[in-house]
């Protein structure tokens, strides 16, 4: 959306309204943030091999004066870059890892340019709010957890709060009561005994059986599970000739659940049916977690508020989230059980496909998508000061600071 100003209204920097500056920052490197949208957009790299979108986040804002840490945190894709000082922190966070075969369909070129967009606007103001901007260039959020490991690392320890925003279809619904699955990925290995399956089958202890057995045991667990409890599952290996009794088989299982209550319930009746296929078929069973779990977000509502009426600022109709509705998973969700923190959508407007296929990767290098990142990088940067302007809600995030021990897993 282009900000147009009247001129008769035009306040000087030194006096104008700390919103006015935001935008006019942010506005002033549309094509810029734009530019770096689509250079992400146009080159997916895998969780953990984002090299050139990492540099390209850390060449941009170390052009614009931050202090930038390349391969911050012991990770080699993760950035870090820092503005300012003061006793309030604002950790803005960059997404830029994209998916096996569908590279960027879930926007995270749109995540990437939005948080530098909106670390440069608060850049514009940190010095009058005396506040700290801190860009987190995350990678391997589709698959790894990077933030998790960050959070391991201490990325967030002296962060006062967080943001970040994730781009999406349809129409713009308002932040509070949208919510993230909690979810786990687990790799479940059984081991048999190869056999001729002509000759010598009963000297065979048949790996193929155990996963049969375990597709079936998820497939009758389904019905037995809360609605908003989703568990999905694929075979990686289970045999290789007929004429072979398979010794080993593999079986990549994923859980989710809207709250961590049932996901704990859920994860443990998987295993017992991974568990009781082992059992019956003789297999012995090993179960690998390649990854961290990932948090549901609880994000924090009085900066939803606030990110809700900078949307409303921006010209944006907020729609109520549908019942029922619930996001996908994140390892954002980590952070906000840390810290305060929001993880709000931003609509790529008239675009109705959806993340996680072809035609979004598309949409997020549309014209819409262009708008939802510099939108979404003034939103953010609005709601930041705005938090920090505010006198109450400043001092319960820094009182929670105070209080917060350094990050624990």
């Amino acid at each position: 959306m282009t900000i147009v100003q009247d001129p008769a209204t035009a306040a000087s920097p030194s006096n104008a309204p700390t919103r006015t500056l935001v935008r006019e920052a942010v506005e002033a490197e549309r094509e810029r943030l734009v530019a770096l949208s689509h250079a992400i957009g146009n080159d997916p790299e895998l969780a953990f091999e984002e090299r050139r979108a990492a540099e390209r986040v850390a060449g941009f804002l170390e052009a614009e004066g931050f202090a930038v840490t390349r391969g911050a945190y012991g990770l080699e894709t993760a950035v870090e870059a820092v503005y300012g000082e003061g006793a309030t922190t604002v950790a803005v966070v960059g997404e830029y890892d994209a998916l096996p075969g569908v590279g960027h369909a879930c926007g995270h070129n749109l995540i990437a340019a939005a948080g530098v967009g909106a670390a440069v606007g608060l850049k514009a103001v940190a010095e009058r709010l005396g506040i700290r901007v801190k860009f987190l260039g995350t990678p391997a959020e589709e698959l790894g957890g990077g933030k998790i490991l960050m959070l391991e690392r201490g990325a967030w320890d002296d962060a006062t709060f967080s943001l970040m925003v994730h781009g999406g279809p349809f129409a713009q619904v308002v932040s509070r009561g949208f919510r993230s699955q909690a979810f786990e990925r687990i790799i479940a290995t059984f081991r048999g005994r190869a056999a001729h399956a002509a000759a010598a089958p009963h000297e065979g202890v048949n790996a193929g059986d155990a996963i049969t057995l375990s597709q079936v045991g998820l497939g009758l667990l389904r019905q037995q599970l809360p609605k908003t409890v989703v568990v999905g599952s694929f075979v990686v290996e289970a045999g290789g000739a007929t004429n072979v009794i398979p010794e080993t088989g593999v079986l990549e299982v994923e859980i989710r659940g809207n709250t961590e209550e049932e996901w704990h319930d859920a994860r443990a009746r998987v295993r017992r049916a991974l568990e009781g296929a082992a059992l019956a078929s003789g297999c012995t069973l090993e179960i690998e977690q390649p990854e961290l779990p990932y948090a549901p977000l609880a994000p924090d509502d009085e900066l939803c508020r606030l990110f809700d009426e900078a949307m409303e600022e921006l010209g944006y109709e907020l729609m109520p989230v549908p019942a029922g509705t619930t996001g996908g998973s994140t390892d954002m969700g980590n952070v906000s059980q840390y810290l305060p923190a929001i993880h709000p959508m931003i609509a790529l407007l008239g675009v109705e496909a959806v993340p996680h296929h072809h035609s979004f990767a598309q949409a997020a290098l549309s014209p819409a998508g262009d708008t939802a990142a510099v939108d979404g990088a003034v939103a953010l940067a609005l709601a930041a000061a705005a938090a920090v302007e505010d006198d109450g809600i400043r001092e319960r995030l820094l009182a929670a600071q105070r209080e917060r021990a350094p990050y624990r897993a």
